[in-house]
């Protein structure tokens, strides 16, 4: 088992040291979706290349960098890139953006990310909800910072993701009028996209969309104690759903489109915390 907080003791504490107030929520923003930074107010940003032990993103649009937010009364943790597990690291260092909220004293973790449409009811650009999350591809992995037993009760018994925030985030999408639609996120290694006969087996087994993160940070952000939710941008149709060849700049190009929807919801999702 893996001792994170003696591992990243000095991490944390570096942290804190910078750190202009206590966090209520973070945020962690996907593929593509970095541009929401520009909406907020930021009090203090630190790249993750100065904080030690901090490993360095490889995936264009991950910026690697934490800030420090506000908005009104609410004081949020923004954290501008991630950490996947096919760029090469331990699962440990893929979860920190869960552990640091913890550790920096939030309640409440939102989880974003792009991810390709399984469900026939989805198009690029539509935003869904996450009602449930599939992770047997990680969770053997996980058993290296997670017991067996604690990781089964997580599954079976703990409120994941959080019904609490997830009916507010919902409320608030009603009251601006954006369409949020609802699924379950199925997690793949990658890096590589699925094959068409995969999503076939994602599909029949009960998943709505597919991406390459969140559900080992979702696990551990809930193992931890925190309030989980999280929210898609479907950037793509899964393959075998659209004839459309797969890349990674189809997955920037529509979360631009819907840049103006994404950040209009979480601010309110934001301002509508308490």
């Amino acid at each position: 088992m893996i001792d994170l907080d003696f591992k990243y003791k000095k991490l944390i504490q570096t942290l804190k040291d910078i750190a202009p107030f206590k966090p209520e929520l973070a945020i962690v923003l996907g593929s593509g979706l970095g541009n929401f930074v520009e909406s907020v107010h930021t009090i203090k940003s630190i790249s993750t290349r100065e904080l030690p032990n901090y490993p360095l993103s490889t995936i264009e649009g991950h910026k690697g960098k934490i800030h420090f937010c506000e908005d009104g009364k609410i004081k949020f943790l923004l954290f501008e890139g991630r950490i996947h597990f096919y760029e090469g690291y331990k699962i440990y260092e893929c979860i920190l953006n869960s552990f640091i909220s913890k550790e920096l004293g939030c309640k409440k973790i939102l989880i974003t990310n792009a991810a390709g449409g399984i469900n026939s009811n989805f198009e690029p650009g539509d935003l869904m909800l996450a009602n449930s999350f599939n992770g047997i591809f990680i969770k053997k992995e996980l058993n290296q910072i997670i017991k067996l037993a604690e990781l089964e009760q997580i599954n079976d018994f703990l409120d994941f993701p959080s019904a609490k925030f997830n009916n507010l985030i919902m409320r608030t999408a009603l009251k601006e009028k954006i369409m949020l639609k609802e699924g379950v996120y199925w997690y793949t290694k990658g890096p590589s996209y699925e094959t068409p006969s995969e999503i076939k087996m994602i599909k029949k087994s009960g998943g709505d969309a597919v991406g390459m993160s969140t559900v080992h940070e979702a696990i551990y952000a809930a193992y931890l104690g925190l309030e989980v939710s999280s929210i898609s941008c479907i950037t793509n149709y899964a393959a075998g759903i659209s004839q459309k060849k797969l890349n990674h700049a189809e997955v920037t190009e529509t979360a631009n489109m819907v840049k103006e929807k994404f950040q209009k919801l979480i601010i309110s999702i934001v301002r509508n915390i308490h």
